[in-house]
């Protein structure tokens, strides 16, 4: 069976859009959504308007592909239905100072509360020590005064009347009170005292401990009448504070009247502030104006603009809607808020003021949008969302509070409640490990929006596209793009692809190429941007990644790593395959050999046998023994031993690609007929025999050319490729045009049959009606091989026994 190279046209599937009314980008609509996203945005759709609880969503898909801008629109416009959710305020908490309370105003009232009650203070700081220099404040303290005074001296007199019956009278020293003898109505002198008769002094003296047994009883007293005269001034105080309080308040309740919270929060201020009135004082009053607790050392014990504020912690504003926020830095602190501290007198402290907002807060009512990697790289952020979102609320978490042997005072403020949607953007492999690792994921993110990173190329789509190409210019001021340039762009999306029928939705990498498009048309003063400039930016994006390109053909040019392009040798193949540097992938020619002996039919993969070989290259190894014993030994066992290897390949190998390589390494080695070194080979092989698909066919293609190209065209070089991945190539200018020169061959391999009778030049053979395969066909000589494999390892074996 001949197998024919590919035409040219089979290399590169060009775009046509001459048959549309367009000149460039000018004559194009923006375009309204992501094309070919409608699965992915109903998913978007669902869990934004799904109401129960865990109806979060999982965006999947690759970075690039235009999934953040898709959904944030989406959820803007839908935010924009949506209304706006309250303002939350943080208030003092008079009777738990450590536990800040949250209210929720209005949306848009938050920031009026606030300058209320920053008027109110200011005000009362105005009006109250006026009114205690008013003169009715002071007559009816004055009487308080008054009337404490008459009952002190009223006491005291009576002590004073008593001693005099006893020839004594009560005088004031400076160590207090003392009784003194009389002479006349006069105290008696002390001279005149000691020249009394000892019968007359101890007489005095009986009288004097006498008295001040009545004097202790009567001192005892006399600290009631102070009390009384305290409380009589701090409700004279309060009388008069109270009715200017409640009327600057009343003008507060007027601004916040639809709000009940507010209301009783106000009525909880002015009994403090009635309590607290010497906070409104100009300076630190004496007496009752600085009871209770007039000062302190924290700044809401001791200053009423911070004692009264009101810490507004999200604000709204009624005409946006609900909150689409996007949060690029999940820590802790920015997740979920946090408590400030600062430092005086050597200690920490904080108060109600410092509490800042994180970005649940922001978002509550709406939607918060993060990258799970990033999320991921914070464990603590990630486990304090699965709590909010449990939990139904958001608790402030001071790092404090999380340390074991902390000694800082820190605030426990009230839990906000919390309703909103959480998207998290990530690729399909997190995906799935979040699924299958994190029992908590699935319960929490029930709607998983799965972004297709391909579209199908049908003249639907291609208008689509190229509408999207003219919103990227427009979105990003570029110049117009002409209809050859754009039609270029198409087509690198279809490589980007790796599909001939289908391109690209990676909107990012398309951007990228758009934008360095621009800057070539730039150098030269273009006015529009050609297919020339779409071209000249892809070459530079690979000569800036290909360095490590050149060296390897390099390498193989000069003979130090060894890949023959001409001749024919036993158990030889050209292999390839892909290296990816960044976001660069080439691809790369290896030579795989192949040693065949008499055995006990094991296929020894040395990659494997050294740690170099990965999973899915063991797997394709073991398919071809498959196939071995299917084909020549369906009916005993394989007396082969076999090695297979990567010659001069230093790093890990894994895939399953080069297996039909391997393959005809091996026929070729069992057969003794060697394989054309023209040719290089790719595809997986199942063990039926058939050749099957494999991935980056562009670059393993281009990557053996180059190295052809380097020594020089014959016309008989080529690759052999899965016929699958015929529809997949989208091939470099210089490739295509070798083949349309018959310089170089693309070869489209079905069967490892047609496979190995276009690398040897010899027929395969099929099995006739006796069950034997033709003298001198590739298959007859592997079976003969085998057949004389299991004669010596029989022979060998019987040998072995007589010998015993």
């Amino acid at each position: 069976m001949t197998v024919k190279p590919l035409a040219a046209k089979s290399l590169f599937t060009r775009t046509d859009l001459t048959s549309r009314d367009i000149q460039s980008t000018d004559d194009l609509e923006d375009i309204e959504a992501l094309i070919g996203q409608q699965r992915a945005l109903g998913a978007v759709r669902f869990a934004a308007s799904m109401q129960q609880r865990g109806y979060n969503l999982f965006v999947i898909g690759p970075k690039g592909s235009g999934r953040h801008m898709a959904v944030k629109r989406f959820l803007e416009e839908r935010g924009g239905e949506l209304d706006a959710p309250p303002d939350w305020v943080y208030v003092h908490n008079f009777d738990k100072p450590y536990s800040p309370k949250a209210i929720a105003v209005p949306a848009g009232r938050g920031e009026p509360f606030r300058r209320a009650m920053l008027e109110l203070v200011s005000d009362l700081k105005a009006v109250i020590p006026t009114l205690f220099e008013s003169e009715d404040y002071r007559l009816r303290t004055d009487a308080v005064n008054k009337t404490a005074a008459e009952k002190q001296q009223h006491a005291l007199e009576g002590v004073d009347k008593e001693a005099r019956k006893h020839g004594l009278t009560l005088i004031r020293t400076p160590q207090g009170f003392a009784f003194a003898p009389l002479s006349g109505k006069k105290p008696m002198a002390p001279e005149t005292f000691q020249q009394l008769p000892e019968e007359a002094k101890k007489r005095y003296q009986d009288a004097t401990k006498s008295m001040m047994e009545e004097l202790q009883k009567v001192l005892h007293g006399l600290p009631m009448i102070e009390r009384d005269r305290l409380r009589a001034l701090r409700k004279i105080a309060r009388e008069t504070a109270r009715h200017v309080i409640d009327q600057e308040i009343s003008d507060v309740e007027k601004v916040m009247t639809s709000c009940d919270a507010v209301l009783s929060y106000l009525k909880t201020v002015a009994d403090d502030m009635v309590e607290h009135i010497g906070l409104f004082m100009h300076s630190e009053e004496e007496g009752p104006l600085a009871l209770p607790n007039g000062g302190g050392e924290s700044a809401v014990e001791s200053d009423p603009s911070t004692r009264y504020q009101v810490n507004v912690l999200v604000a709204n504003r009624p005409t946006d809607g609900a909150p689409v926020i996007i949060e690029d830095h999940p820590a802790l602190s920015k997740l979920v808020g946090r408590i400030e501290h600062y430092a005086r007198m050597g200690t920490l402290i904080t108060d109600f003021t410092l509490i800042k907002p994180g970005a649940l807060h922001q978002a509550n009512g709406g939607f918060l949008l993060i990258n799970a990697d990033k999320l991921l790289l914070n464990p603590m952020s990630w486990e304090a969302l699965k709590r909010a979102l449990y939990a139904g609320q958001i608790t402030i978490e001071s790092p404090y509070m999380t340390s074991a042997t902390a000694t800082v005072v820190s605030l426990q403020p009230d839990p906000v409640p919390l309703d909103l949607k959480i998207v998290l953007f990530g690729d399909y492999r997190l995906y799935l490990l979040l699924s299958s690792l994190d029992p908590d994921f699935q319960d929490l993110f029930k709607v998983a929006a799965d972004f297709e990173e391909v579209l199908e190329r049908t003249p639907e789509n291609d208008q689509l596209f190229a509408r999207l190409v003219a919103t990227i210019a427009r979105n990003n001021k570029l110049r117009p793009f002409a209809r050859d340039a754009i039609e270029r762009v198409m087509e690198h999306a279809a490589r980007i692809a790796g599909d001939a029928e289908r391109v690209s939705t990676r909107v990012g990498l398309i951007a990228d190429l758009m934008r360095e498009a621009d800057h070539w048309a730039g150098e030269v003063k273009a006015k529009s941007v050609a297919r020339t400039h779409v071209q000249e930016a892809i070459d530079a994006q690979i000569h800036r990644a290909d360095r490590v390109r050149e060296r390897s053909i390099e390498q193989i040019t000069r003979g130090t790593v060894l890949i023959d392009t001409d001749g024919a040798k036993v158990g030889q193949v050209n292999g390839l395959s892909v290296l990816q540097i960044g976001s660069f992938a080439f691809g790369k020619p290896s030579r795989i050999s192949a040693t065949v002996r008499t055995g006990a039919g094991k296929v020894v993969d040395i990659e494997r046998e050294v740690e170099l070989g990965g999973p899915l290259h063991s797997k394709g190894v073991m398919i071809l023994s498959g196939y071995l014993a299917r084909t020549y030994a369906p009916d005993a066992p394989m007396s082969l031993a076999a090695t297979l290897t990567f010659e001069q390949s230093y790093g890990g190998v894994d895939g399953d690609s080069a297996s039909s390589a391997e393959l005809y390494a091996l026929l070729s080695a069992l057969s003794e007929v060697p394989v054309d070194q023209s040719l290089a080979v790719t595809g997986s092989v199942n063990q039926m025999g058939e050749v099957q698909a494999i991935g980056g066919a562009n670059e393993k293609i281009e990557g053996f050319f180059d190295v052809c190209a380097a020594r020089g065209l014959t016309g008989r070089q080529g690759v052999l490729i899965p016929a699958s991945n015929v529809k997949h190539l989208m091939l470099r200018d210089d490739v295509v045009q070798a083949c349309k020169e018959k310089k170089f061959r693309i070869l489209p391999i079905r069967t490892i049959e047609e496979g190995i009778e276009t690398l040897t030049g010899k027929k395969a053979g099929a099995r006739g009606a006796d069950g034997k395969y033709p003298s001198g066909s590739i298959n007859r000589l592997v079976e003969d091989r085998l057949v004389a494999f299991a004669k010596a390892r029989f022979k060998a074996a019987a040998k072995a026994k007589t010998g015993q």
